[in-house]
């Protein structure tokens, strides 16, 4: 038991690598990043709409894609 208890005497002295910003940097970050992706999504809306006069109904004579 007096091995197991020098180990974790010895593990508990160890420095953590030091964050490089603070936790509520990295919170920011992060909701600046979804709200650029949300954007980004937010603009393709209504995309089929703007050109739907291009993919109406398929052309007399049985030509193009159904």
């Amino acid at each position: 038991m007096s091995l197991l208890y020098t180990l974790v005497a010895e593990t508990h002295h160890e420095e953590l690598a030091p964050i490089i910003m603070p936790p509520i940097a990295f919170a920011i970050v992060a909701a600046v990043v979804f709200i650029g992706l949300a954007l980004v999504t937010f603009s393709y809306r209504d995309v089929a709409n703007r050109h739907s006069d291009k993919v109406g109904d398929a052309p007399e004579g049985g030509h193009g894609h159904h």
